[in-house]
């Protein structure tokens, strides 16, 4: 390349739902948030709370804000530090390199400290021992000793690819011990919409098999019809 490419680049607007959309999917399982998008919008179960959530409670939504930092750095992901807005979700992807760690428990203490709510990343992280009393929330491809490097090139505010799923900053990220999902942001009014009906058939079923469901209607229906053949 005739000019290197510049250490960091910054978006330049960052969008974010209101309050009254980010309230809307605060303790909303993760299977009611992928069914009201017709069951997309779930990060690759490559990425998992920290620990299978044994000593740390992996629950949390709010707004994406994207570092990406590419494999093996993670100079976006401190960057992302002074843009933090009180309840982002920091969603750093890491090109799902294996070989160090995107995260430390003094760079997730740093995004506690500045008002984060959650750190997503497909890669792995370190300190376990540290980041559990720290208390916030992560989700990540495991743990190693491994430590990064910090010289770039990366960007913050701006759309990543991870886990499977395009995030862009802004998207509404929802997260719990099932995994992630990623609700895009001209979809965030669209699923606010369906997930009170979802609830509604949820609980449904779940007192249904509480008092000793043992095949749904729909498939005795099934069997019952034209629909379903029987041989020999």
């Amino acid at each position: 390349m005739i000019e290197a490419p510049p250490l960091l680049t910054i978006a330049a607007q960052m969008r974010r739902p209101t309050d009254a959309q980010i309230a809307a999917f605060q303790d909303v399982p993760t299977g009611f948030v992928a069914d009201a998008l017709g069951g997309g919008g779930a990060l690759a179960s490559t990425i998992q709370p920290l620990g299978a959530g044994r000593d740390l409670a992996c629950v949390a939504a709010g707004p994406a804000l994207t570092a990406d930092c590419g494999p093996g750095d993670v100079l976006a992901t401190f960057a992302a530090l002074n843009f933090i807005t009180q309840g982002d979700i920091v969603v750093s992807a890491f090109a799902g390199h294996q070989g160090c760690a995107a995260a430390g428990d003094r760079l997730v203490g740093m995004m506690k400290n500045a008002g984060a709510a959650g750190f997503v990343t497909d890669g792995p992280v370190r300190d376990y021992d540290g980041i559990v009393p720290v208390g916030l929330p992560v989700w990540c491809a495991g743990i190693t000793p491994a430590s990064p490097q910090m010289s770039g090139p990366g960007t913050v505010g701006c759309a990543v690819q991870i886990g499977g799923q395009q995030v862009e900053t802004g998207d509404m990220i929802v997260g719990d011990r099932d995994g992630v999902v990623v609700v895009p942001f001209d979809r965030i009014d669209a699923v606010i919409g369906k997930l009170a009906h979802i609830t509604a058939l949820e609980t449904a079923l779940d007192a249904k098999v509480a008092d000793g469901l043992k095949v749904p209607d729909w498939v005795a229906d099934m069997l019952a019809s034209d629909r379903t053949v029987r041989r020999g």
